[in-house]
């Protein structure tokens, strides 16, 4: 079935050569192969696996999820080829180099109940919104500064790049609209504690990252929700001028907090979960 267009596809019958060379990648567990791939798994030109794929896609056997990439529909999938692949390993085929962050990484870390329709990409290229089986795809574009702290991670039997919790926390502390706003890292934040989260990475995270604002937002929130960073005193000695606000996701209003030179938009009841305030 094509997600993009809502038409079903019926699926047609394979050539000889069709099934080798879809047998001989789904036997090493690929899920997104490439043009490079089919030329390669059957020793044929550029040209001729670039024509398989297109004839493999109309026959309902392949996706196409991004330029010369395309997502497999295994036989599980039955006659009308409905099927999902992990959305991680969706992301992963999009845009390189890229980890998954955000609200999908504190899903993924058990940081949140909530569970985004959105995968968020964190790239350092300029890349195009994608919605592939009715999931967006949102890359989001940063400094060579800020990316960093993400590791190759088992998804089922693929891997794709997901931020740390460390990381994962950080980056949402620079970014809040990109993670549901300040309740959302609020409870982040509060679930962390339960984890393996050391909060020693999280403070060498926000020096790496390099941004007041996340700074002063970690500090707030842990002061509220009564955790302790190390190298308290030196973060807020070193906080930046401004008062940005706690919360981007909603209107400028709200006291300016000198304790924090933060921009309170909202008192702290309205703004953290009520269980956390």
């Amino acid at each position: 079935m094509e997600s993009t267009n809502g038409v079903e596809i019926q699926r047609k019958s394979l050539s000889t050569r069709e099934a080798q060379a879809l047998s001989r990648l789904a036997s090493e567990n690929r899920e997104i192969i490439s043009i490079s791939d089919l030329a390669d798994v059957l020793d044929i030109p550029r040209k001729s696996a670039k024509d398989m794929a297109y004839a493999l896609k109309e026959k309902g056997w392949l996706e196409r999820v991004a330029h010369g990439k395309y997502l497999i529909l295994p036989l599980a999938a039955g006659e009308n080829a409905v099927y999902t692949a992990h959305e991680f390993v969706i992301a992963s085929a999009l845009v390189e180099p890229m980890y998954v962050g955000y609200w999908s990484a504190l899903n993924h870390h058990g940081l949140t109940e909530q569970v985004p329709r959105t995968v968020y990409i964190v790239t350092t290229t300029r890349a195009q919104e994608h919605e592939i089986h009715g999931v967006t795809y949102r890359p989001v574009t940063v400094t060579e500064q800020k990316f960093f702290g993400y590791q190759p991670t088992a998804v089922g039997s693929n891997q794709a790049n997901i931020s740390s919790i460390e990381k994962t926390l950080v980056d949402c502390a620079d970014h809040p609209e990109f993670c549901g706003g300040i309740s959302e890292l609020a409870k982040a934040l509060k679930n962390a504690v339960d984890t393996q989260c050391s909060w020693e990475r999280v403070v060498e995270c926000l020096r790496r990252v390099g941004n007041g604002a996340a700074t002063k937002r970690i500090v707030y929130l842990a002061d509220q929700l009564d955790i302790t960073l190390p190298e308290y005193e030196d973060l807020v000695e070193n906080f930046t001028t401004g008062y940005p606000l706690l919360d981007p996701t909603r209107e400028t209003t709200g006291t300016r907090d000198s304790t924090y030179q933060l921009r309170l938009n909202g008192p702290p009841k309205s703004v953290l979960p009520d269980e956390f305030s």
